[in-house]
């Protein structure tokens, strides 16, 4: 009996898996972290990639506005915004000057105990905050629409500002390839009327618009133009070990900053196996990720490009919060299968969250997909929830029934912090 614990929730969750198959753990991989965090974001931010400092971006200007990752996303705000606020201040601009917007996306609004989290007590009681608010267009502005059609509305509280920055942090992503950067000001302070195009089916169902993939990504590529169109002056994004703590800095230029954020990325975090396994144990990285199960279709889709066509992927989730947001709750709740689910929705107007569902049937076309997530009833996950099981021992044996005994099994207990791929 091998024994393996995966992230889950707060603590995690011991795996007990049986002798036979060939077991192989995936890490997510990262750099080192850096030694002096603070001394490296200073340089970052006074010697920026392709861009003038900050203090001279800043000069002059009255007002800024930060948009920030909200809860579902570990970034180490306290740490990455107190330098770039010192610089602010150094301009001329108070406290009052330099308003911090959550990037909620569709996501709900932050709470006042969560705002402490993303942001840290003091810096959340001093400064204005804006808790963005997707579905009300008159707090977005209409820039026109990009070369491929997605109309362009970003929140008035954003562009109002002197100075436009993000904050965030890179890891790979289920549509735009990586995170970050541009992702800050679409979908992040975005209405709805532009998630919903950038999230439709011509999007999602783009070849290129999976994990890792950046180059051709026609969504990454959508979102950049809307980030021009937006104003984004200046970035600062971050990488993180697996304890979270900061391994790489990238500031500057919002193109060439991310782009070597990126390049950083792959060069330290791609994990290389030698053949495609015959099925896969992830998780859902715990918290924040695995607060629903709209976020834990994330740890499916990354684990795909290492299973085997047919081969069985079995997910692991406390899904504390439940499945999501009504809207996707609903779709869940009415789900009759992969096919199905995608000739449905294929030619018909885009529902808040959606995309998630259609990125996992995707997968499901593919592969089997088994689920435990205590935190969702199986009642509430239409015809998933005959795969969806009361313990991990249960989960875990149904994925073994069908398999030989020298079965090659992966095990990712990190989920989509895990960038695993098949050597070429």
């Amino acid at each position: 009996m091998m024994e393996q614990i995966v992230a889950f929730g707060k603590s995690g969750l011991t795996l007990h898996l049986p002798d036979g198959p060939r077991y192989e753990v995936l890490r997510a991989h990262s750099a080192d972290a850096i030694p002096n965090p603070r001394a490296a974001l200073d340089a970052a931010l006074d010697v920026p990639i392709g861009s003038p400092s900050l203090s001279a971006l800043a000069a002059g200007k009255k007002t800024a506005a930060i948009s920030v990752c909200d809860i579902t996303r570990p970034a180490p705000n306290r740490q990455t915004l107190p330098p770039i606020l010192e610089r602010l201040h150094a301009a001329g601009m108070r406290a009052e000057d330099i308003t911090l917007c959550i990037a909620t996306g569709l996501h709900r609004e932050a709470t006042g105990a969560e705002l402490d989290t993303i942001l840290g007590p003091e810096i959340a009681a001093r400064y204005p905050i804006f808790n963005h608010d997707a579905k009300i267009l008159s707090d977005h502005r209409y820039l026109g629409d990009t070369e491929r059609g997605t109309p362009v509305w970003i929140a008035n509280r954003f562009l109002d500002a002197d100075l436009h920055i993000t904050l965030g942090f890179i890891e790979q992503h289920l549509m735009l390839g990586f995170s970050g950067g541009r992702k800050l000001i679409a979908p992040g302070l975005a209405a709805q009327e532009t998630i919903k195009v950038i999230h439709s089916p011509r999007f999602m169902r783009e070849a290129l618009a999976v994990e890792g993939s950046i180059d051709n990504n026609p969504i990454h590529a959508d979102l950049l133009e809307i980030a021009r169109k937006a104003g984004h002056h200046f970035m600062l994004d971050v990488t993180l070990t697996q304890s979270r703590e900061i391994s790489g800095i990238f500031a500057g230029n919002a193109v060439e900053a991310h782009a070597a954020g990126v390049d950083f990325m792959r060069r330290t975090s791609v994990e290389h196996v030698p053949q495609y396994v015959d099925a896969a144990i992830t998780s859902a990285a715990g918290l924040p990720l695995d607060l629903t199960f709209y976020q834990t279709v994330k740890g499916v889709t990354a684990v795909q490009h290492i299973v085997k066509p047919g081969g069985k992927i079995l997910i692991l989730s406390e899904c504390s919060e439940g499945v999501g947001s009504p809207e996707f709750s609903e779709k869940v709740a009415s789900y009759k299968g992969a096919q199905s689910f995608l000739d449905e929705i294929k030619d018909s107007p885009v529902v808040p969250d959606q995309w998630q569902l259609e990125k996992l049937a995707l997968v499901a076309l593919k592969h089997p997909l088994t689920f435990y997530v205590p935190g969702v009833r199986p009642d509430q996950l239409g015809s998933l929830g005959k795969d969806s099981f009361s313990s991990a021992d249960k989960a875990i044996n149904d994925l073994l029934s069908d398999l030989p005994t020298n079965a090659s099994i992966a095990i990712l207990p990190d989920g989509p912090y895990a960038c695993a791929r098949v050597s070429s």
